[in-house]
Formats: C-alpha cells, structure tokens, sequence
C-alpha cells in the first residue's frame, strides 16, 4: 500500500469533491463520525470543534491510501484498514469521513480527518510521511497484503499514481522511468569494466543526454549527486538509493583527487545547459525576441483566442511587442489593456504547469481542492468583513471616488 497526504486549510472543498464523486455513481461513504453526510450539516460540526483552536491554520488531514491491483478486498476490509490507519497516525478521536473510489484501476479510498481533537488536542504531523509509511508496513502484514519495500530499501523508486495514468494515457514512460532506466543500463555496463573511471561514467551518460550535477566541496569531497535531463533535474534519492552517489561510486572506479577536475567540469557544462535553457524558457514566457510581424504570421483564425466577452488577443501587447507595434497599436487602449493583463496571467499559469507538464497529472484541480480555506468555518456575519485585504481595497477604491 501506498499513501498521499496533504495538509490544508480547508475542509468544506475536499467534502464537496468527495460527494460530487458520490453523485456520480464512483465513489461510496464507507465511514463517519458525523451524524449526516451533508455538507452544511458537517461543516458545522466541523466548525464547533474548530472553535477550540481558532488560531490552527492547517487543521484538515486528507490523505489516500492506495493498494496494489491485484488485491481484491471488500468495502468493510477497506474501512477497517482505514479505521486502524487513522487510530495509529493518532486520530483516534477526531472527527473522519471515508469514501472509496471505483475512478481508478486499483482500489483506494480518500480519508478526511480533523487535526483537532474532541478534547481540543491537535494531533502532531511532525515525522508523519515517515509514520505512515510504518503504519502501512505494519498493516500489510496485518491483513495479509503485498509487502512493499519502504522507502529506505528500496533500490528504486516506483511511479507515482500521476506518472502511472500519464504513461497509460500516452503509451509511454514517464522522464524519470526513461532516466532510470538509463543509468541502470549504464551502471551495468560499467559494473563488467573494472577500468572505468568516473569522467568514463560522466562521458556516458552526457552521450545519452544526461548531465551530472555533483554536490562537490571546496575540499574535492563529493556527498551526493542529481541528473539533469529532458528538461528537468532528479536527485538521485528520488530515483532509489541504487542511483545514489554513495552507489554509484562503489560501481566505478572512483578517486578523489584523481576525478575531482572531471567532476568540476561536468558541473560547469550541466549549470550552462540549465542556464541556457531557463533563459530560453524566459524569453518565450515573456515575448521577447519574437517580432509583431511573427507574432501575427499564420492562420489568424486558428490561434485567436476569446475570453470574457470576446476579447481578441491575437495581437498581443506584451513589453516587446509593443515597442515593436508602434505608436498605432499603443493608443488602441481598450485592446491593450485586457491583453496585457490577460497574457501575464496566462504566462504565469504556463510557467508555474510546465515542469509538471510530463506527468499530465489527471487531478490537477484536486490540490487547490484540498488546500482551499472554508468560508462556512467562520461566524455568520458577512463572507468580506472578514477579509482584511478587502476592506483595504474597498477603502482605497471609495478614496480615489470622493
């Protein structure tokens, strides 16, 4: 079993996703401490023991256990590994909801859970990604299930849940299965040539597209190592302990004082590939370098594109392309402006998704789902008096009226 927790602050939106789920025939609730799933009637619940430590920011827990496809387990096998679960993370006495999902390939259920106790008490998430992973250690043996290697021993990482559906959807693995896979080829090639060195395994590797970063001392002494490739940078605990460095050497032919140029160089060659590629990235996020006149080229109806009531942004007004567009495109204000607003929101949803772009996670929305804030926890007075950078704005704009 595996499982993925998040902390938030909100309750009320992992609620409503959950029965949305329930609606819609693919989930079930199979557990509660609430006396109704219904959303008000839970938020309030939720908000008389949340008034016991006003001042807790992330007090909601979620967190969804994942078991391997092959098991075959019923509803009530499910919640009894839930319900013991929760009891040794330490929520014994808060308040829960259950649900299982049938969206998915293998069974899981998603498991909701107040940090504050009934007594006040807040259960501590210090250590927890530690803590669960014993826990699921210890229930599989428990209950008979497949035994998964912990972290700590495992030579390899496995793919996440969002790396699996990506490479289902696409056909194909995911950057880090094919960098994995890389080095592994490697590494067993140079596991039979007891001559090779480290610049043979850094030269290798370079050759397949992989750049070594290494985390060298002034000193020469090296503790550690990460790979660029594709675009994006992996320690090489991320990968397993087999593509550590303290791995990695015991396999090659490795010196200190001997490799320590060949190290330094390669580090100097994987910073200017990263520089130059973040630089890139940058010039295409921001507009610069590209032309009105390209900017405009092609087929006008194919990339135009509307927003709120038609909007056309087919002529862009970024920095750039305004110098470019002279004084005529300047003065056109009621396009300008909604399209310079428009784009800098969009280049910052482009650059904040594109290096998760590869893993084309399917629940994308589902984090800002966890982490929203609840409205419903907070006394019944007006939803914008209690939010301070309202007033604040509200003020500002009622000075420049009068």
């Amino acid at each position: 079993m595996t499982a993925d927790q998040v902390k938030g602050k909100g309750f009320r939106c992992a609620l409503l996703y959950n029965l949305e789920k329930v609606n819609k025939g693919v989930a079930t609730v199979l557990d509660s401490s609430f006396s109704e799933m219904k959303v008000h009637q839970v938020m309030r619940e939720i908000a008389m023991v949340k008034a016991l430590r006003p001042n807790l920011q992330k007090y909601f827990y979620h967190t969804s256990i994942n078991f391997p496809p092959e098991e075959k387990l019923t509803g009530e096998e499910k919640k009894n590994i839930a319900l013991e679960y929760l009891a040794e993370m330490g929520f014994a006495s808060n308040q829960y909801a259950v649900f299982e999902h049938f969206d998915a390939e293998h069974p899981h259920v998603h498991l909701l859970v107040n940090r504050i106790a009934y007594d006040g008490s807040v259960v501590s998430d210090s250590r927890d990604y530690a803590r669960s992973e014993a826990v699921l250690r210890k229930l599989e043996k428990k209950h008979g299930l497949r035994q998964v290697a912990s972290s700590r021993q495992a030579q390899e990482r496995a793919v996440t849940k969002n790396e699996l559906e990506m490479m289902q959807r696409t056909g194909e693995p995911s950057v880090k299965v094919k960098l994995q896979v890389i080095i592994k080829d490697t590494l067993k090639y140079f596991s039979n040539d007891s001559k090779a060195d480290t610049k043979d395994f850094i030269e290798a590797l370079e050759r397949k597209g992989v750049s070594l970063l290494f985390n060298q001392a002034s000193t020469g002494f090296v503790s550690g190592i990460s790979y660029t490739y594709d675009g994006m940078i992996f320690k090489g605990a991320a990968l397993g302990n087999a593509y550590k460095w303290s791995s990695i050497r015991s396999m090659i032919a490795y010196e200190q004082e001997r490799d320590g140029t060949s190290i330094r160089q390669a580090n100097d060659r994987a910073r200017r590939s990263i520089e130059t590629r973040t630089r890139g990235q940058a010039d295409r996020f921001s507009g610069r370098g590209q032309s009105f006149a390209e900017t405009n080229a092609g087929d006008a109806a194919d990339r135009k594109t509307k927003i709120r009531g038609g909007t056309d942004l087919t002529r862009p007004f970024a920095a750039g392309a305004a110098r470019q567009a002279g004084a005529e495109g300047v003065r056109d204000r009621s396009m300008s402006k909604p399209a310079n607003g428009t784009l800098r929101a969009s280049q910052r949803t482009a650059k904040v998704w594109e290096p998760l772009a590869h893993q084309a996670v399917p629940y994308r929305d589902l984090g800002r789902v966890l982490l929203c804030t609840d409205r419903d926890d907070l006394p019944a007075i007006a939803k914008d008096v209690t939010d301070a950078a309202y007033l604040k704005r509200k003020k500002k704009r009622k000075g420049l009226r009068m």
